[in-house]
């Protein structure tokens, strides 16, 4: 029997106003541990105008009431009029979402390289704040301006001439975090010094201050030999070889791929014991997460060893590289300039622009084969480390498959399997139909993804007895690949037959695609929860959008892909700001995996260094809360109570298992 939920009515919809939604769901927005975060969004827009060349000067002081200013030398945000919305800029940049000058990015934009994106930042700082206050000086005049209650203009903006002792330009925000939305109020001080000293490491240069108004004590960071330095400091041990450094960007009219300005400074150590640092950059914002410019040092890193190896014939026989094998022994750090960045969430911990992955290693790998090769000594030293790593790697995998090696089931016939027998590096993919399946098959690592095609829509299992689920084909065969049996949530399942670290499942980007997720989710979460919990479920995300673009100048035509309407609209700037004529293109939505060949296949869905994979959880509600969800979307007996959910929440659908 269905449950009324209160009225639903045209006055049931609310629109949030101005800086509402922050104030309504902060966590969307930044970091709700502590405040650190909402101070980075103001350190950040100082250190985009040292990056633009226009700042050689931030100073932070963290006052003794709880505030923290931020102060640089730049060119001072605009404080006259806005020709469109007729508001002071200054007053917009603070209270308007998706305001700001990091938009144009075109010739001539006032920020070609910034880690502002999106025109939130600053907004968001204000929103979750009980007092922001702003002081500009530029063009021979001082502007200042407060808000407060989290955004409202308490101080309106007063414009005077600058005084004879003032600074002629530059920006002073002061801001007092509101404490109701944080965790902690207090700013955690390792993190806070970790990334005053991180900005001074990649613009040397600029002098960055942390002053302590209670302790009166002031720190100073300047390197003006950036990396190495930063790398060398925090070694635990002797490299093996001298460090390999570099630094390359793209020049006007060089490179029919980037952008003029585009491109990476490195410096990686290689040692025999571990790795003590590995951090990476985006036009200075730090991506704790790593991304595809990581991903773009690791590729071009193992390419170069791996054609030293080959060149020198060092390989002992039945020895297989891995990227890994390199990558693992290296310590760096990596500072990526990328003209659109698309992060992963609004506090950007991971980079996701596909291009990345290119444009690094494409910088790296020649730099390090023409160093490897001047210094062959080096490179053969770099080389046994390397082998010795892959040996390493492989003697244990076959002690885990000696220990799973008797009784095993055949496995199913349409299963292509992989060659590892690592369960770290191995992954299936439980794919939509055969023809996906097939260019799949063509298109991934043979080394270590193996492909399960499936033929129609997967049984909903929920009201299924354990025990009767091997009647279907399909289960039956998902069950034998994997290598575990059915199980309950309060079992200890036998996992020591899993033969992949990983199952994705990849659909098609549509409803029939999502409806077979669904049901997918629905087998696991039913009868294999313990592959869920110990994170072994992940669900593959293709392309939605396609985009054919025609030639522009040097650049030949290209197919693009876009995984949502975000990265449609960025692909698309970044056409225009190529060259290429508005509308010249053709958009396509992508109707099924079956159209792309193998090789487009592997780079958009399949290349664990560019592909979206979403890992499987349980869900905050907590399980049985689930289970209950799950009654009401597959139970046989529910269609009333999906109807209801559906009029009620249809739009606001989310997928959070």
């Amino acid at each position: 029997m269905a449950i009324k939920q209160g009225s639903y009515a045209e006055a049931s919809i609310r629109v949030l106003k101005g800086l509402e939604p922050v104030k309504q769901r902060p966590g969307m927005y930044t970091r709700t541990d502590n405040p650190l975060h909402v101070v980075q969004e103001v350190i950040d827009n100082a250190a985009d105008e040292a990056l633009a060349g226009f700042g050689k000067r931030i100073a932070v002081t963290l006052h003794a009431d709880g505030s923290v200013a931020v102060e640089d030398d730049g060119r001072g945000i605009p404080f006259g009029l806005h020709p469109e919305e007729q508001v002071p800029v200054l007053e917009i940049v603070y209270t308007r979402l998706h305001a700001g000058g990091k938009f144009d990015k075109g010739s001539g934009g006032a920020y070609s390289f910034s880690g502002g994106l999106h025109g939130v930042g600053v907004s968001v700082t204000n929103a979750l704040a009980t007092r922001l206050e702003v002081t500009v000086w530029r063009e021979g005049q001082c502007a200042t301006l407060a808000f407060g209650n989290g955004g409202d203009v308490v101080e309106p903006l007063v414009v005077r001439k600058a005084t004879s002792g003032e600074r002629r330009h530059g920006t002073r925000v002061r801001v007092w975090p509101d404490a109701k939305y944080f965790e902690s109020p207090e700013l955690p001080r390792g993190e806070l010094l970790h990334l005053l000293r991180s900005k001074a490491v990649l613009m040397p240069g600029v002098t960055v201050t942390l002053t302590t108004e209670k302790s009166g004590e002031t720190q100073t960071w300047r390197y003006e030999s950036g990396l190495r330095d930063y790398l060398m400091q925090s070694l635990a041990a002797e490299p093996l070889i001298p460090l390999f450094e570099g630094a390359q960007y793209a020049a006007a009219n060089e490179t029919e791929s980037f952008a003029e300005g585009e491109g990476a400074a490195w410096c990686v150590a290689f040692t025999d014991e571990g790795t003590t640092l590995r951090e990476s950059y985006v036009n200075l914002i730090p991506t704790v997460a790593g991304g595809t410019h990581e991903s773009g040092l690791k590729d071009g890193l193992f390419q170069a060893v791996k054609g030293f190896i080959e060149l020198h014939a060092l390989m002992p026989k039945g020895v297989k590289l891995m990227p890994e094998d390199v990558f693992s022994r290296a310590s760096f750090v990596l500072s990526a300039k990328v003209l659109d960045p698309q992060f992963q969430g609004q506090i950007k911990e991971r980079l996701n622009s596909r291009d990345a992955l290119k444009l690094v290693a494409s910088f790296v790998r020649p730099a390090l084969e023409i160093w490897l090769n001047q210094h062959v000594e080096f490179g053969k030293k770099l080389a046994e480390l390397v082998i010795r790593q892959a040996q390493t790697r492989q003697r244990a995998g076959q002690k885990v498959e000696k220990k799973k090696g008797s009784g095993v089931a055949v496995l199913p016939g349409k299963l292509t399997d992989c060659e590892s027998r690592d369960l770290s590096l191995n992954e299936v993919f439980l794919v939509e139909g055969d023809s996906a399946g097939g260019s799949a098959k063509m298109g991934r690592d043979k080394e270590t993804q193996a492909i399960l095609p499936l033929r129609g829509k997967v049984l909903n299992a929920w009201e299924v007895e354990r025990d009767l689920l091997f009647k279907n084909n399909e289960i039956h065969d998902i069950s034998v690949a994997l290598g575990v049996d059915p199980h309950g949530p309060a079992d200890e399942p036998d996992l020591s037959g899993l033969r992949y670290g990983k199952v994705c499942i990849l659909s098609d980007a549509d409803v029939d695609g999502s409806h077979i997720q669904v049901l997918l989710l629905t087998l696991f979460f039913r009868h294999f929860p313990k592959l869920i919990e110990r994170g072994h479920v992940y669900v593959a995300r293709p392309p939605l959008y396609r985009i054919d673009a025609p030639a522009r100048g040097k650049r030949p035509a290209a197919k693009l892909y876009a995984l949502d309407d975000g990265e449609l609209e960025a692909a698309l700037d970044k056409l225009r700001k190529e060259g290429a004529r508005e509308g010249s293109w053709t958009i396509s939505r992508f109707k099924g995996l079956g159209e792309m060949n193998a090789e487009q296949l592997w780079d958009t869905t399949l290349n664990p260094e560019t592909r979206r994979l979403l890992p499987v959880a349980f869900g905050a509600p907590g399980f049985d809360a689930t289970v209950e969800l799950f009654t009401r979307l597959m139970g046989k007996g529910e269609a009333q109570a999906r109807r209801d959910l559906m009029e009620l929440r249809a739009d606001a659908v989310e997928i959070d298992v």
